[in-house]
Order: structure tokens, then sequence, then C-alpha cells
């Protein structure tokens, strides 16, 4: 279903509040926004340094109701991309601020939305879905079956939003990302720390990476949120390539590109019990009512990334905490 958003004054730049501006998909959304012809409001809990090209930045905690509200008065964004939320490695899956997180971002949503906002694009995750079987995964014939804390709060906030949205007469949709990689990840993910540990001539220790999943570069899961927000297309919409590939091949072709394929150690790391076999998006809906194709094959995106690292090597900061991750 599409409805296209409600526009900014005549001859004004349409306004975007963007949250985890900072994070490892937000920040690659933003000179994107700004070449779309959006007035940029980027949302960061820390402090930024340095000039960014039509970026106004914004120190909020947007666990803050009152700061959330006071931004939202003065900002008075058309549309909102929010994709902050907890992300801590190894740790936000279970996290207990994903219930503080899904209370934060129904504030945020009603207070946007009473300071005039239009359109709203919330950052949802391949998690949401049952993985119970090997067919791709389709945004309204999937079953959604979430086993983790994250995924429950995730499905639960799209489902109040799409609610909301539908009672007040605002534009909403939800993308679920997959899998996703690329520069500036934190070192501990998985196509990252493989990169390190041989980029230092260490072993990379993997699992014997027979699961299937559905990569996708970190520009192009940016593209694909700037696109979603500019079609007016509602409801879900995976966010992925869309191709089939295995953490052996994937993990495999970082070892060829940096011939070091002997340094990949399959198998002396177990795969977790609950681990699905396959998680794979149907992407019909981005490909055919977004009109978003991605830039980056799965060989060029990991060469781009290994030439980040390279310049890089000694950079260890992760992201911004209030990124979004699939």
């Amino acid at each position: 279903m599409n409805a296209p958003s409600a526009p900014a004054q005549a001859g004004a730049r349409p306004r975007v509040l963007v949250t985890g501006a900072a994070g490892f998909i937000g920040l690659p959304c933003l000179p994107l926004l700004v070449a779309q012809g959006y007035e940029v409001h980027a949302v960061s809990s820390r402090p930024r340094h340095g000039a960014d090209d039509g970026i106004h930045w914004h120190q909020v905690d947007l666990l803050e109701p009152d700061a959330v509200r006071d931004l939202c008065a003065t900002v008075r964004a058309d549309q909102l991309l929010h994709l902050a939320w907890v992300t801590t490695p190894g740790a936000y899956a279970r996290d207990p601020m994903n219930l503080e997180w899904t209370a934060a971002s129904l504030h945020l949503i009603r207070r946007f939305a009473e300071h005039g906002g239009t359109r709203v694009v919330g950052a949802g995750t391949c998690f949401e879905y049952a993985h119970r079987s090997d067919e791709r995964l389709h945004e309204t014939t999937s079953e959604l079956s979430p086993e983790t804390l994250y995924g429950t709060c995730k499905v639960a906030l799209h489902a109040v939003m799409a609610r909301y949205a539908d009672e007040i007469g605002l534009s909403s949709a939800w993308g679920r990302v997959f899998f996703l990689y690329g520069p500036r990840e934190h070192p501990h993910r998985l196509v990252s720390s493989v990169i390190v540990a041989l980029l230092e001539d260490r072993d990379a220790d993997c699992t014997i990476g027979t699961q299937v999943r559905d990569f996708l570069h970190v520009d192009d899961v940016a593209g694909a949120f700037v696109a979603l927000l500019r079609s007016g297309v509602m409801g879900p919409v995976n966010l992925a390539s869309g191709q089939i590939t295995t953490v052996r091949d994937l993990v495999m072709e970082i070892g060829e590109q940096l011939d070091l394929p002997y340094r990949i150690r399959l198998g002396t790391r177990p795969l977790p019990p609950s681990d699905p076999a396959q998680i794979v998006a149907d992407v019909t809906r981005l490909r055919d009512e977004v009109g978003f194709e991605p830039r980056f094959e799965l060989r060029e995106g990991l060469a781009d990334t290994i030439a980040w690292w390279r310049r890089h090597r000694d950079e260890r900061d992760a992201p911004d905490d209030r990124s979004m991750r699939p």
C-alpha cells in the first residue's frame, strides 16, 4: 500500500529527523538524505565534533521524555527516520533496555506526530520472524514469532506504531533489516572480526559455516531506508539482498581476498543450538514497490569493507550503541 506523505510548505525543503544518526546505519543515511533535498536534523546521544555539511546535529537522550518533547517541538520535522535502539554486541538480544526503547520510541512517534509530522519509518529486524522452514521470509505471509526480547519488542513497537498511525492518519513504514556488514561495524561482529583477525595475521575462529544467510552492505541498507522513507510505501518491507549465502562462503571470500584462506578455521567455534539453518528475505516489496536495487554485490561489498579496515586497522571504537542492527 502506498500513501505519499504530505509535502512540506511550498518551496521549503522537507525536514527529516533521524535518530541513531551517528550509528552504523544512521551515519551513511545522512548524505543520502541531503542529496535528496532534505533538511536533515540528526540526533545522537553523544556530542559531535567538526562540521557536517547540511546536517543539523542535536545531542539528545531519547530515553528522557522531556528532552524528546522539546526536540520535536523545536525541529517540527515532516518525516521521522527512527533507527535508535540498544545494540550492544552479544547482549542486545536479551537486554532489558529493549523495554525502555519500546516505550521511548512510542513517546517519540507520538510527539513527532503532535508537532506536524506526516511520515515515520521505523527500523525492524529479521528476528521478528519465526525461523522454522527454508522458505524465504515474506512481510505479510511469514509468521512472526520472535525468540528474543529484542525481536519481541520490535514486533510490539511496529504493531502499536502502525495502529496509532492508522488512527491519526500518519503515513508509516517498517524496514526489517537482515544481516548487514560494512565499514565502521563493531569489530566483534562476524565480518569485521574475521577481517581484523586476518589483517593482524591471526587465525579467525568460525563455526562450521553451514548457516544460510542474507547479507547486505550497510551503505545499501542506508539507501534502502532512504528510498523507503521517500516512497510512501506503507507497512513492513524487508531490507535485504535476497541472495543466498552461507557463512562459510562469506568468511572464505574474505580469506581469499586477503590471500589468507588458511587462517580461516571453520568449526573451531560451536554453532549455537538455536541458530536457524536459513534466514533469507523475499525482497519483492523492496524491489517492485520501493524501487530499490542494491549497489554492492557481496564480493565488492567485502572488498570495500576490507579496504576500510586497512585504512582504520588501529581504530577499535564501536559505533554509537544506539544505532540499529538486525
